[in-house]
């Protein structure tokens, strides 16, 4: 997508929609068309104005949990919603994610992070805050695959096909991942078709937002 991305923040507090103006002000093709500062006026004016992409706060008045983004996406299917929050509960980012949020970043986040994320959720992606991805699981880029019972998968999905989508989620290609796992490119590659297969996705993108959503940290 070439075009100017149109932005809505979300936040009850002026200051915060100030700044993230200010940082959205220096990014090439995104430009915000509209503010709102409690759930009413929100999806208000979700209702009268097109948009690609919704920066909300969790924290605003009006919001009624997690129920509020899947209004949100019932409303507007095809919205990017970046979560932005001081909250950084695992399980209120997990349950962010599994309502249908596209990103989710915190308040005392590198501010750098908020192109990062839209940048993501722009080509498909799913993004994680570096403060969150460790709450959300302590497995790191550099740690043993995590053992198959540990990921909760509504699809079942045998112990290679797990472990496959962890290392998918942190970034590696199907030829770092046979190195990883000890076997050969091909059959690295038959388990990613299959994975692919039985969870219904098409590419890298969309597996690491299902993994995202199971509570796997991205890069």
């Amino acid at each position: 997508m070439n075009r100017s991305l149109t932005a809505i923040l979300a936040d009850d507090h002026a200051i915060v929609r100030e700044g993230l103006k200010l940082l959205i002000s220096a990014m090439d093709n995104v430009s915000v068309v509209a503010e709102a500062a409690d759930g009413e006026a929100l999806l208000g004016q979700l209702r009268s104005t097109r948009a690609d992409l919704l920066i909300l706060d969790l924290g605003m008045p009006g919001v009624a949990g997690m129920q509020f983004i899947a209004t949100i996406r019932t409303l507007a299917p095809r919205l990017r919603i970046v979560v932005l929050t001081a909250n950084v509960e695992p399980r209120t980012v997990r349950a962010a994610l599994s309502a249908g949020a596209n990103a989710y970043l915190t308040k005392d986040g590198d501010p750098e992070e908020l192109g990062a994320a839209i940048e993501a959720v722009k080509n498909g992606g799913t993004y994680l805050a570096k403060t969150v991805r460790f709450a959300v699981s302590d497995i790191g880029r550099d740690s043993e695959p995590i053992a198959a019972q540990e990921i909760l998968s509504p699809v079942p999905l045998t112990r290679r096909e797990r472990q496959i989508l962890q290392l998918v989620a942190q970034g590696m290609i199907t030829r770092d991942i046979a190195e990883r796992l000890g076997i050969s490119l091909p059959t690295a590659r038959k388990h990613r078709e299959n994975l692919m297969g039985k969870l219904s996705l098409h590419n890298t993108a969309e597996l690491t937002a299902y993994a995202v959503r199971l509570g796997l940290p991205t890069g």
